[in-house]
């Protein structure tokens, strides 16, 4: 397995490939989420790369940059392990310069959800994932559907800026007992991991719920009964355009959610 840890190393290496090239973008911290990626990125395609990089530029003033999760020795193992062929990790130094041409998001769908909450956060990711395209020049990329507001506004992206790219959606991977996978997990006390599982419980209900009610605001209601946080940000209700709906429409409907449980935030939804 070969450690690239340049964008002019990536480069070169990617050149002497020749067939495809499944790539898995990550922060690090790797867990069985993103191992699910990587299976399924080498199952269909020739060569796969990992690329390792905790981004400054779509975290918030007062987030979490500092302390987020960094194992990078750990993660090497995991790729190596799972037969990856190349892991890319770049420096903030290497992917950005000090005036640089930037990317935005688009005015409304990148602004609404988590880009209400983190009003700038979909800029930074866009610049980094554009950046992360044209080095790696994959086949096919692959996102989670755990990040769903992301992943729609990626697939944008490659569609408005022209990425000859295919963009695979993966299911979300989820503990045994229905917590998300998620690198922040760690942050949560035991108390609190538990008070997190009412997240995948409420949408696990909403998808129940929604074979026989269409209202949304009354399978809102529901949920709010299971919901046991300490800071509900958002419950919301969209078409897979991001378009918010007031009734559930059978196989085109996300039910998202995100809110804090101690001082960790949570992002969650359910495809229905």
């Amino acid at each position: 397995m070969k450690i690239l840890n340049s964008p002019a190393k990536a480069s070169e290496y990617r050149k002497s490939l020749k067939g495809s090239v499944g790539f898995v973008p990550t922060m690090g911290a790797l867990h069985e989420g993103h191992l699910s990626l990587i299976k399924k990125a080498k199952s269909e395609n020739d060569f796969v790369i990992v690329s390792i990089f905790v981004n400054p530029t779509q975290f918030l003033p007062g987030e979490d940059f500092n302390k987020y999760p960094r194992r990078l020795e750990a993660d090497f193992e995991i790729c190596k392990r799972a037969g990856v062929d190349a892991v890319f990790t770049p420096t903030p130094e290497n992917m950005y310069s000090e005036d640089e041409i930037l990317i935005k998001a688009p005015k409304v769908k990148g602004y609404i959800l988590e880009g209400f909450f983190r009003p700038g956060h979909f800029d930074g990711v866009l610049q980094v994932v554009n950046k992360l395209f044209n080095i790696i020049r994959p086949t096919r990329a692959y996102f989670g559907k755990k990040d769903a507001q992301q992943l729609y506004l990626i697939k944008q992206m490659v569609k408005n800026f022209f990425f000859d790219i295919e963009i695979i959606e993966c299911d979300t991977v989820r503990e045994k007992d229905g917590l998300a996978l998620s690198s922040r997990n760690i942050y949560l006390s035991e108390i609190e991991r538990n008070r997190a599982l009412s997240i995948s419980k409420a949408l696990k209900r909403a998808a129940k719920l929604s074979a026989s009610i269409k209202d949304t605001e009354k399978i809102k209601e529901e949920m709010l009964k299971i919901l046991d946080v300490d800071e509900m940000q958002y419950i919301a209700f969209v078409d897979r355009d991001f378009n918010y709906i007031k009734e559930i429409i059978p196989g085109n409907t996300i039910i998202l959610i995100a809110a804090k449980v101690g001082e960790t935030r949570l992002i969650d939804n359910i495809f229905i």
